[in-house]
């Protein structure tokens, strides 16, 4: 019988009195795709940084090719040939490509120009295009990601886990991707495969370990299941499919709410980050914005919600000039912001719910009772929109802090629902969310369409475009690529437009 390369036997770990994994036990054999699927706070990430050395467990056993091993940092890790390959990478921006990949696995004296055509040749045989002479500050987050890869296989990797690795690709960098595991794998080598994309995990796993509330709740053949069965193990559920056949085109006449005419934002010595932006919203429609992170999206949601003022052009909202509107104006005249990071943008963190909840607000007439907050009426209202959003929280006066990624996000669509009345942006929405959660947001934003707003939607994810979108468009450096029906181009093309290039119309359906 077949000795795994890695075997993890009753792993067990507690942050304090809190469970993050128990009794955790699966395997993963050379050649093999294994595919970790769970919810925020599944454990996923936990018992990975077990295997690489970031954490240490409680309790449990660590077997490498049959023996049993002690892995106390990454670099024992790393010893053992295990590397991983995490969301945010752990490169020198100011450094080349190959001084990222050589930079701790060289010492002495050092040939640039020999290692840069060892470099190459690594990229090459795995089928990666790129120069082992540019900084990375330079590269697009996709080509990032296989120096990242290239770094792990330079230090001849055995075990690669990766941790949502297509969330920053385009479609055909995906592709790339997957190509590079199965070449990989087929050369004996083994992958985890860390998503809760489940079309990917069909495509390319081999086993699949569904993790739930820090356990194991199930471990599979890819061909002894099904994206329903697997998603039923993640959340302890079925998700229903939203049913397409009530959806709701914008009237041909609806009005335009929201219109951005000619929007730039430049900074003295940069390039634009904005350049001529021009689009509109009208009332009852969902408008969405695909591309990679950091082509002008945060700067689009800044423009208008006032945070940035534009270099030039114009904003207008139900027929009326607000470019220089201040941030409060634009809040009562109900423009909702949903941000893309809740710790950052969305939340305080320290305070209650009922606090966050009216953050946004606090100035509004409606909270005042003789001068003072009516504290009655926060806690009503929170309490309110906890049983409406179904929200894990034991009250009003929970600390944001405790609650998962999805809860979290859950008081804040539930905040910006109620504050935008004529106007959402939802800026990644869904991102680090488990299948649960995204099914909600998902029919929250379809239910606010309905009731006649003008929704931003911008995501990466162009499965939440085409399914939400009724019109969108593709920014690329800032710029726009066009604007296009949400059945008019495919997958593919839409992956070309966010790489920069141009594509025809095709008006196929996906």
């Amino acid at each position: 019988m077949k000795l795994p390369f890695v075997e993890l036997k009753n792993i067990t770990k507690y942050f304090s009195q809190v469970i993050a994994n128990k009794d955790v036990s699966f395997a993963i054999y050379p050649g093999e795709v294994l595919a970790l699927l769970g919810e925020n706070g599944a454990g996923k990430s936990t018992v990975m940084k077990i295997l690489y050395g970031l954490y240490r467990a409680d309790f449990g056993t660590i077997l490498i090719d049959g023996e049993i091993k002690r892995i106390h940092s990454p670099r024992d890790a790393m010893a053992l040939g295990i590397s991983m390959i995490q969301q945010h990478f752990s490169l020198v921006p100011a450094h080349t490509v190959t001084e990222n990949i050589i930079l701790g696995n060289v010492h002495g004296k050092v040939d640039a120009k020999a290692h840069e055509q060892e470099v190459l040749a690594l990229a090459e045989r795995h089928g990666f295009d790129l120069a082992p002479d540019k900084l990375v500050r330079d590269l697009a987050v996709g080509v990032q990601q296989k120096v990242e890869i290239l770094k792990a296989l330079y230090q001849k990797t055995r075990l690669l886990i990766m941790d949502e690795p297509t969330a920053v690709l385009t479609p055909q960098e995906a592709e790339v991707l997957m190509r590079f595991v199965r070449g990989f794998v087929a050369e004996g080598n083994s992958v985890i495969f860390i998503t809760h994309k489940l079309r990917e995990v069909m495509e390319v796993a081999d086993q699949i370990v569904v993790m739930r509330n820090g356990m194991v709740s199930g471990d599979l053949k890819k061909s002894e299941t099904n994206e329903r069965e697997l998603s039923r193990l993640m959340i302890g559920r079925e998700i229903a499919a939203m049913d397409d056949s009530r959806w709701i085109n914008p009237q041909a006449n609806a009005k335009e709410r929201l219109v951005l005419s000619d929007i730039s934002v430049f900074q003295s010595g940069q390039a634009a980050r904005l350049e001529q932006i021009s689009f509109s919203i009208q009332a009852g429609e969902i408008f969405g914005i695909a591309g990679v992170s950091g082509n002008g999206q945060q700067e689009i949601c800044e423009v208008i919600c006032g945070s940035t003022h534009p270099t030039s052009g114009k904003l207008s909202l139900d027929g009326e000039d607000i470019t220089t509107v201040s941030i409060r104006e634009r809040i009562r005249r109900g423009i909702g912001y949903v941000p893309s990071d809740r710790h950052r943008d969305g939340m305080v963190m320290d305070m209650s719910l009922a606090e966050n909840m009216i953050l946004k607000t606090s100035f509004g007439d409606q909270w005042k009772r003789h001068g003072f907050l009516d504290q009655r009426k926060i806690k009503t209202y929170t309490e309110n929109a906890i049983e409406t959003y179904d929200i894990k929280a034991p009250g009003p006066n929970a600390v944001a802090r405790g609650l998962s990624g999805g809860n979290q996000q859950k008081v804040i669509v539930a905040r910006e629902v109620d504050t935008g009345t004529s106007v959402i942006v939802f800026d990644q929405p869904t991102r680090g969310l488990d299948l649960g959660a995204i099914d909600y947001v998902h029919r929250t934003i379809r239910a606010e369409k309905a009731k006649g707003k003008s929704i931003l939607l911008i995501s990466t994810e162009l499965s939440e475009i085409f399914a939400l979108a009724d019109r969108f468009t593709v920014l690329y450096k800032g710029k726009m690529q066009g604007i296009y029906q949400r059945s008019e181009l495919t997958t593919e093309a839409v992956g070309l437009l966010m790489a920069g290039y141009s594509v025809e119309r095709s008006g196929e359906d996906e």
